[in-house]
């Protein structure tokens, strides 16, 4: 089979890794398979780019869309062009814009799939497809409303992420230690909530005075989390890891004995606690998206309480997440029912 996901975005961050993911196992059950993403906006200083993982990969769609919010009405339409005369089996888009293109220029023949990676994408006037994904099970019933044919397609999980053979010899490497080692691990942005999760932080360390904080990340609000952890007297309690990635990104997340995930940005298929999870890393989530089927200790409501009772609680969830493969086979099979 033949397939080309639209992922209409320049970033590696939100629904990318996960799209990259399926498409990695799709080829590995033996398909034939390419990502197409925004090829237009080059300057992204605060977030790393897509296109060179996925052309390193194997998976860059060289097929000449621009694929770009930032496209002109003649660019879209170049692009439909282009897609029409595509030899593809599945048409599987990510975003609206990829959702809009792929109705104007559907192959001859193609199945078009949409997922719907946050909860915003789910409204009336969603474009018709022959079937579509949504990222948590709380999701499906808003999905049959619309009388749309889904399934639900959750985080898939890079091999990267295992649980540590040896946690006090990886922090000692890494240079952290506490009691315990809570981490937050997303882009500083105002739906990560950073400032509630520092502020709960300073009230946990009243009952647990050796925890340590470490928050993996950059973006636009990281800055201002400085100020707030110098402000509140945390500065020796808290590490600023910087952006991480593969292998970094993963020694830096099963060195923690909990993540703290507070709010979800473009993609609910709390992908970071499935991370967590694989890693052995307990995870404290808010109820948003498909955090609560993967969290250990669940936070009802985004309150520096809330957190500190749930991460106080000790709380362990038994979740058997599915596999990437086993992910990618359901995933086809929605593919053979379009």
């Amino acid at each position: 089979m033949r397939i080309l996901h639209l992922l209409a975005s320049p970033f590696w961050s939100g629904p990318a890794e996960n799209v990259a993911l399926l498409a990695l196992a799709q080829r590995d059950l033996g398909h034939e398979v390419t990502v197409a993403v925004d090829r237009r906006r080059v300057d992204i200083p605060a977030e790393e780019p897509a296109v060179p993982r996925l052309r390193e990969l194997g998976l860059l769609d060289e097929g000449g869309l621009e694929l770009s919010v930032k496209s002109p009405p003649w660019g879209m339409w170049r692009d439909g062009r282009a897609l029409s005369r595509r030899s593809v089996d599945v048409v599987h888009s990510h975003f609206s814009h990829d959702h809009l293109l792929a109705r104007w220029g559907r192959p001859r023949g193609a199945v078009l799939v949409r997922s719907i990676h946050a909860l915003r994408s789910l409204r009336a006037s969603l474009p018709r497809a022959d079937a579509y994904t949504v990222p948590a099970r709380s999701l499906l019933p808003k999905l049959k409303a619309l009388g749309r044919l889904g399934q639900v397609l959750p985080a898939l999980v890079d091999s990267h992420f295992e649980p540590a053979t040896d946690r006090p010899t990886l922090r000692h490497a890494l240079g952290v230690a506490g009691a315990p080692l809570v981490g937050m691990i997303s882009t500083f942005q105002p739906s990560r909530r950073h400032a509630l999760g520092v502020e709960a932080f300073a009230k946990l360390r009243e009952q647990r005075p050796e925890a340590h904080l470490v928050l993996i990340g950059d973006g636009a609000l990281l800055e201002d989390t400085r100020r707030q952890v110098t402000t509140l007297g945390l500065a020796s309690a808290v590490t600023f890891a910087g952006y991480q990635r593969a292998e970094d990104f993963a020694r830096w997340l099963r060195a923690l004995d909990e993540v703290w995930i507070l709010g979800l940005g473009n993609d609910w298929s709390g992908r970071a606690a499935a991370q967590a999870r694989a890693s052995g890393v307990r995870v404290i989530a808010v109820e948003e998206g498909a955090l609560p089927d993967l969290a250990d200790a669940r936070v009802a409501s985004p309150t520096v309480e809330a957190v500190v009772s749930a991460s106080l609680s000790g709380q362990r969830a038994e979740v058997a997440h599915p596999t990437n493969a086993e992910i990618a086979r359901t995933i086809l099979d929605l593919y053979g029912h379009g």
